[in-house]
């Protein structure tokens, strides 16, 4: 392996590594589970490190890295269409720009807000609202250990998103009380 490929090989793996979570949010923005992120993300990262040669400056890393992930992404969407009801390309590519216009500063802020506000809530309150996102029947559990019906749990998680929305959004715009 001679220098230039070593070169390339260890430039790749820290723009790759330095972008890999606002990568997975990007994709998390428009596929359906973890599960199907981890899989584009896995394609996209060989299509980067095959076309890596077309990057001009490290700067363009992540924009680069999004719109391939933004295509693996409808491919797999396409795949899997037939399987699973899933967006619309048009409602995909609105919220394909949407994503594309956000900085790693913004998804920054948006961690820290996240994390103040979460700390404001009762620890059962935020494993309720990290259930959905943890492994399937996990609000089904914690219905029957609350004895509560799981219409009860969904009606209460929807409340604790509204506010946990409110809180993010006060303290992005820097009016947290």
């Amino acid at each position: 392996m001679n220098e230039k490929t070593l070169k390339n090989e260890d430039n790749f793996l820290k723009l790759f590594l330095m972008h890999e979570n606002a990568l997975r949010a990007y994709a998390r923005s428009l596929l359906p589970s973890w599960d199907c992120v981890d899989e584009v993300l896995q394609e996209a990262s060989l299509v980067m490190w095959e076309k890596l040669d077309q990057l001009n400056e490290e700067d363009g890393f992540l924009p680069w890295g999004k719109v391939i992930v933004r295509f693996k992404s409808l491919n797999y969407i396409q795949k899997v269409h037939t399987q699973k009801k899933v967006f619309s390309t048009s409602t995909l590519e609105l919220i394909s720009e949407m994503a594309m216009k956000t900085t790693k500063d913004d998804l920054d802020d948006h961690k820290v807000a996240l994390s103040q506000c979460l700390s404001k809530f009762k620890p059962i309150d935020k494993d309720l609202i990290f259930a959905p996102y943890l492994r399937d029947g996990q609000l089904q559990s914690m219905a029957e250990k609350e004895n509560k019906t799981i219409n009860a749990l969904y009606k209460k998680l929807g409340r604790l998103r509204k506010i946990l929305e409110t809180c993010i959004t006060s303290e992005l715009q820097g009016t947290a009380t």
